[in-house]
């Protein structure tokens, strides 16, 4: 099961640690490998968030998420996004953004971490919208009961959520983008705009995905009424092609998801080095192992297992959302990020296993839900 999972992570891990030294020798090797572990501590969160949206897709889904879904991921966003973003902002066209970065090292990172703040208002706004979606939703379970009830019961105001992240949108444009760090200056109508942006793209491709997603939970429980099939259209069962349709939207939910994780892990690797290759290199081989975990979370039904792991992911993308946040005035270090996110899930993970064994679940997967308080 693991090398089934994880097979495709070794390899490329062994190939992508030959190719850096044997390309950089024994520094480029170190770089690429803290990179890579970097990019795990900081999206070990991501993975657990990836899992219990993974689970609702097929098989062919799954394996689109990790096929195409990786080269999005490392290409795209380790790669290509960094550069695109210096094309933007210095003007430049990508010709000419490509050779900056391998040419001019040193203007190259200047250029993207003053679009830090954009950035951060963006992945910081959605993120916070998947944080405010999940604690203001009653749920089944209950990990820190009293801080969840009473959420649950003010989130039943509609749009609470949005209301809240546009009130963190404007505190944040009013305190700490006034004065960006690394002399930026004020970045005030910036972060307006760009957390205006991450909270519409949340908006757009999270309420397309549970149109479709809820669409097909109709259906199908229209045929369980029923007691048959669905009518097929164009020679293929409706059903099919619902579900094609929300596993779709659902595989962009968790693209711009990933974008969002991986903002921080892009600007935190200019610590390391400012060489795109060796950046793109290490946090690609880190991003193989996530999407590894996600699926081996899905395949292995850890997350009925063990029903507090998913609000300790959401705790920690909301200390996430925050954070980045913060960053746009004052540097935070990658150390306390992933400290803090695997705390979080490791407490969760703690607090489903006592409840487990309170419970006497001798086979988690098999319970039956129902409304349990946690610690």
């Amino acid at each position: 099961m693991v090398l089934k999972t994880f097979g495709w992570s070794f390899a490329i891990t062994a190939l992508g640690l030959a190719f850096a030294g044997v390309l950089w020798g024994w520094r480029g090797l170190a770089i690429v490998g803290i990179l890579s572990i970097l990019e795990i501590s900081l999206s070990f969160d991501n993975a657990v968030i990836n899992a219990g949206i993974l689970r609702k897709m097929n098989a062919f889904w799954q394996k689109i998420f990790l096929t195409v879904g990786i080269l999005v991921a490392v290409f795209g966003m380790r790669l290509v996004f960094p550069v695109a973003i210096v094309a933007i902002t210095a003007k430049l066209g990508p010709i000419e953004a490509v050779k900056l970065a391998i040419s001019d090292k040193a203007q190259y990172q200047e250029l993207v971490t003053s679009a830090h703040p954009a950035i951060a208002a963006f992945g910081g706004m959605f993120l916070l919208m998947i944080f405010l979606d999940f604690i203001f939703e009653d749920r089944d379970y209950k990990w820190l009961a009293w801080i969840e009830k009473p959420m649950a019961r003010i989130g039943k105001l509609d749009m609470l959520s949005v209301i809240v992240a546009l009130v963190v949108l404007l505190v944040t444009a009013m305190t700490v983008a006034t004065d960006a760090a690394h002399g930026a200056g004020d970045k005030a109508a910036t972060v307006l705009l760009s957390g205006v942006a991450g909270l519409v793209t949340y908006l757009v491709v999270g309420g397309i995905s549970g149109f479709f997603e809820g669409k097909l939970e109709e259906e199908e429980e229209e045929e369980q009424e029923e007691g048959t099939a669905a009518p097929a259209k164009n020679g293929s069962g409706s059903a099919l092609g619902l579900a094609g349709k929300a596993a779709f939207f659902l595989f962009l939910y968790l693209e711009v998801i990933d974008a969002s994780f991986s903002f921080d892990g892009v600007i935190g690797a200019f610590a390391i080095t400012n060489d795109i290759f060796m950046m793109a290199l290490g946090l690609g081989i880190g991003a193989m192992y996530i999407r590894s975990l996600t699926v081996f979370l899905v395949r292995k039904g850890t997350l009925d297992d063990y029903v507090y792991l998913e609000h300790g992911a959401h705790y920690a993308i909301g200390a996430l959302a925050v954070i980045l946040l913060i960053t746009i005035k004052y540097e935070v270090s990658e150390v306390v990020t992933g400290g803090i996110g695997v705390a979080l899930i490791a407490l969760s993970f703690a607090s489903s296993v006592i409840r487990n064994r309170r419970e006497g679940l001798g086979d988690p997967a098999g319970e039956k839900p129902g409304v349990t308080s946690g610690v």
